[in-house]
């Protein structure tokens, strides 16, 4: 399956223990993750600035670089999110034809779907029901 794991989960799936640990370890690996340079740059950001982490001192972070298949969105307009910072997620998932977004942000997950787009929590993505649907 094509996913986006937004920025807060992955963040979470590298810091902590949990169910994003659980993605990020254990069920990346069987997907396609879908990145732009956009979310990469948020993603190094928030790392560097938070936490003060280098990129480079993240093995998760280089498996992930690696495994993403690169691809170059578009802007929505008009704008589809309440933070139009969250439609650059959208934009990202439309232009790699990911069938899913995996994300914590509430401004993403109330809009459910998008187009034929899957908008779920980690909880939801890690729900069997769901992932038999979505194969």
């Amino acid at each position: 399956m094509r996913i986006i794991l937004d920025t807060n989960v992955l963040v979470s799936g590298i810091l902590a223990e949990g169910l994003c640990r659980e993605i990020v370890e254990t069920h990346l690996p069987d997907h396609t993750p879908i990145l732009s340079r956009r979310l990469w740059d948020e993603l190094v950001n928030v790392l560097e600035e938070k936490f003060g982490l280098a990129p480079d001192s993240l093995p998760l972070l280089g498996l992930y670089h690696r495994l993403a298949t690169w691809v170059e969105p578009s802007e929505l307009k008009p704008s589809v999110c309440r933070d139009c910072n969250d439609d650059w997620v959208l934009a990202t998932a439309l232009a790699g034809e990911a069938e899913a977004i995996v994300t914590g942000d509430g401004d993403l997950l109330t809009l459910r779907r998008h187009r034929n787009l899957a908008i779920l929590s980690p909880r939801q993505f890690l729900n069997p029901h769901y992932s038999r649907r979505g194969q």
